[in-house]
């Protein structure tokens, strides 16, 4: 048995559902896994993504090998672009993986980047690793499992997957292969969490079709469906439905219009002729003939649905008689947008579906079980989750008889060594991390996002004041500007007494004759805010500006 050892490193991926990338390194090389992006929590004011922190990279540039892809979500492919504007690797993954990975180099104008297309089956080598692609089922076509051979043993990565016997596109699982893996010895098994605590087997893809066509068959005026862009299975049976009753399809939503184009480029969506239509042209149809294909599944401000529903949208009203499917289950904290939405567009008389119209692209337990007792690794480590989807996949594994002491539920940062004869958390490494806003990537940190959620919650208070040059003397001032704390014109009073406390705390500082400016303001501010605690029990910011005239 091999006394070589393999280092595990996640990223990201654990403790959260999004940006999951994970790092195997073995004999000073390294290999990633994924590189994803996570949306921002609700307090994260005006952060637009979150990507993994690439500092352990940046100092061990010189052990990347590459990077391999398991499917194209956007929590497993989002942060590249950010990754491969600063690191000049090769990149392996399904063919439509990397179609619509090339969509997002395109739209940040990346032309100088290494994208190699594999088949199921195709063994990739990058230095001392051997990466096979193995088939699963997820909820987007092309998905992968990864069997990763290093000198320290076979280290097996489910990525996202389900057992579909019955997929929409291509062909089921390859479980043959798990086995005959599993019978050859695997060192570790890292296996997704997501519904490690459902019980049962995840429902087929295909099992989605009655609802579309109970409901399509009783609609009388327009029907729109949300759903993720990506999921193109969910798309084709949409579109199948539609063409049974008649319908027309059009297709809304930048991300959407191009997976849709996309995939029937490369024949992964099958559309009969004369089915889809153009936005533009929808008022030469009556309601009774139309289905909009839309993303905005998870109520996100921006998407064509959220428009729609508050009326925002270019092209479509919602109007009564229309009736509204969401094709997809809330990602844990987009509940509440998610709901706002569905009362905006209940209340313009819309029609709303959101039961029984999803099917998870997640293996459920008797699954998880399944891979497990197929692979039966030495070494156990559940991935892509919350602490409570690793845990209860740990305790499901450890039920069928696995060594507790051999798995491991790791926290992003941790660096786990393995050989054939034990494992160990070793180290940690820097893994806070980036926030993206805008144009800028990580130079939003905590302290920021803390004055943004002050400013949100409790106003911004400006005192300004003009001081002579020589002797401090005060010329103007001070004068008090309320922004999101209270209405000015409807609070003199209050703001008249803002003014005679900064008026006493200036003067104090002059009798005690600190001259520091520094000083000043901070008297101020402290004066300022014991005052309006006591009196309302409220802390906005207070910046106090100080003018000097020579």
């Amino acid at each position: 048995m091999s006394r070589n050892k393999v280092k595990i490193i996640p990223l990201g991926g654990l403790d959260q559902i999004g940006q999951n990338m994970t790092l195997i390194e073995c004999q000073n090389e390294i290999l990633i896994i994924d590189c994803g992006l996570a949306f921002p929590e609700t307090d994260m004011l005006g952060i637009d993504l979150i990507i993994p922190n690439f500092d352990y990279l940046r100092k061990n540039v010189e052990k990347i090998k590459g990077v391999v892809l398991t499917h194209g979500h956007e929590d497993h492919i989002g942060s590249l672009p950010y990754f491969l504007r600063e690191f000049h690797v090769p990149v392996f993954g399904t063919r439509l993986t990397n179609c619509l990975v090339e969509n997002k180099m395109q739209e940040f104008g990346l032309q100088q980047y290494s994208l190699t297309t594999v088949k199921y089956g195709d063994v990739v080598k990058l230095g001392v690793f051997s990466v096979e692609f193995i088939r699963t089922n997820h909820s987007i076509a092309d998905a992968a499992a990864l069997a990763i051979t290093t000198p320290a043993g076979v280290i097996m990565h489910t990525g996202d997957f389900k057992v579909d016997y019955t997929p929409i596109h291509g062909d089921m699982i390859d479980l043959q292969r798990m086995a005959y893996l599993g019978r050859r010895k695997v060192l570790a098994l890292l296996s997704d969490s997501t519904n490690a605590r459902r019980s049962g087997f995840t429902m087929s893809e295909r099992s989605v079709r009655s609802m579309f066509m109970d409901t399509f068959a009783k609609a009388e005026g327009r029907i729109l469906v949300a759903t993720f862009a990506s999921n193109v299975d969910r798309v084709q049976q949409i579109i199948n439905a539609a063409s049974e009753y008649g319908r027309k399809v059009v297709v809304v939503g930048r991300s959407m219009v191009n997976v849709v184009q996309l995939a029937m480029d490369i024949g992964y969506l099958d559309i009969e002729d004369d089915v889809l239509i153009d936005v533009e042209d929808m008022d030469l149809y009556e309601d009774s003939e139309l289905v909009v294909i839309t993303t905005g599944s998870q109520g996100e401000p921006m998407a064509a649905l959220s428009r729609m529903a508050s009326g925002e949208h270019r092209n479509i009203v919602i109007q009564p008689g229309d009736t509204v499917i969401f094709s997809s289950k809330p990602v844990p904290g987009n509940e509440k947008a998610v709901t706002r939405v569905i009362n905006e567009l209940m209340e313009r008389g819309a029609k709303v579906i959101s039961e029984d119209t999803h099917v998870s692209g997640h293996a459920s337990q008797e699954e998880l079980k399944m891979v497990y007792s197929l692979i039966r690794p030495k070494y156990f480590i559940p991935v892509h989750g919350e602490y409570q989807h690793l845990r209860s996949h740990a305790d499901l594994i450890i039920g069928l008889g696995h060594d507790e002491r051999n798995t491991f539920l790791l926290r992003n940062g941790n660096v786990l060594e393995l050989d054939a004869y034990s494992g160990r958390i070793v180290d940690n490494v820097e893994v806070e991390p980036l926030l993206v806003d805008g144009l800028g990537v990580g130079d939003i940190g905590n302290i920021v996002l803390r004055d943004r959620k002050l400013l949100s919650e409790n106003g911004l208070l400006i005192v300004v004041m003009t001081l002579k040059h020589q002797t401090g003397e005060l010329l103007a001032g001070p004068d008090i500007v309320s922004r999101g704390f209270v209405y000015v014109r409807e609070s003199e009073e209050l703001i008249e007494q803002c003014r005679e406390v900064v008026l006493q705390a200036f003067n104090g500082c002059h009798e005690m004759h600190i001259t520091d400016w520094g000083s000043i303001k901070n008297e101020i501010r402290d004066s300022l805010r014991s005052y309006l605690w006591k009196e309302m029990k409220r802390s906005p910011v207070i910046l106090p500006i100080i003018m000097e005239v020579r």
